[in-house]
């Protein structure tokens, strides 16, 4: 009786390890499922909210195609003023266009037809490290010069604007990547961190994540890639997981975007989309 008592205690313990060990595995990888291939030369792309891809060849062209893989429209004018620095797609119905050389933002419609351009020169603005799309539908901008997040109107007016801040940290950051998301503003450098303001422009907290690329908050998530991992850190919870990146047959990949439980990749040859 004791003997059938330690068995059966042992293969309760054997339970307990191996569904440890598979909820540890199942944390340490992310099963990527290959949906789709958008294939092409393109230099740079990103993805809206409701799976509309802008593609830019080498041709300078900028391409919008929906979801199921039909031109909406297409923007000949990208070199007009000079290297696209950034897409700007938050909002599908309205594409923005930063020329950082030329402080320029050219405004596009839903067809990528040209609305509205806004030179940054003359609101006295002119080296702006970064821009994003509002909550509101107006601007966010790090006027550098100044040391100060600002938001603009599509006239280029500056409807507010944040104190200088090298009154506000030791360490003044240069951010390359601005987020608008739930009700905070996430500023992004990759030498010193991730700045977090809420919608009013008051400084909130820092986080110490350092060296990551395409980075992006998804509801309270950030995520970026770190080296060859693939980074979530949830806010509130402070839970953080690494996971390995789907291989992409080349290195390095010039480009990932990621969406919830979607992660693109952008290659020589095209554009893929992995859902996971």
């Amino acid at each position: 009786m004791k003997r059938n008592k330690l068995l059966l205690h042992g293969f309760f313990l054997m339970l307990v390890l191996v569904g440890m060990y598979a909820d540890a595995s199942a944390q340490d990888s992310l099963h990527y499922q290959l949906e789709k291939q958008i294939r092409g030369n393109w230099i740079d792309a990103n993805v809206d909210n409701l799976g509309n891809y802008y593609l830019l060849s080498k041709d300078n062209q900028l391409k919008k195609i929906n979801n199921r893989g039909d031109s909406v429209g297409v923007f000949n004018e990208v070199r007009r003023y000079g290297k696209l620095h950034a897409i700007d797609v938050n909002n599908p119905l309205k594409t923005l266009l930063y020329y950082r050389n030329f402080s320029t933002i050219v405004v596009l419609d839903r067809f990528m037809n040209t609305v509205n351009t806004i030179d940054l020169r003359k609101q006295k603005i002119f080296q702006v490290s970064a821009i994003a799309q509002s909550y509101d539908n107006q601007i966010w901008i790090f006027d550098e010069q100044n040391n100060q997040l600002k938001k603009i109107g599509e006239d280029g007016t500056v409807l507010m604007e944040t104190l200088d801040f090298r009154l506000l940290f030791e360490e003044v950051p240069s951010p390359v990547k601005i987020i608008d998301q739930g009700g905070f503003v996430y500023l992004y450098d990759p030498e010193k961190g991730m700045y977090v303001f809420d919608i009013y422009g008051a400084f909130k907290t820092k986080l110490t994540y350092l060296g990551l690329a395409d980075v992006n908050v998804i509801g309270k998530t950030m995520t970026g890639i770190d080296q060859d991992k693939l980074l979530f850190f949830t806010f509130g919870t402070l839970q953080e997981n690494r996971y390995p990146l789907p291989s992409s047959g080349e290195k390095p990949v010039p480009k990932y975007i990621l969406q919830k439980e979607v992660l693109y990749l952008l290659r020589e040859d095209g554009l893929l989309k992995y859902v996971y």
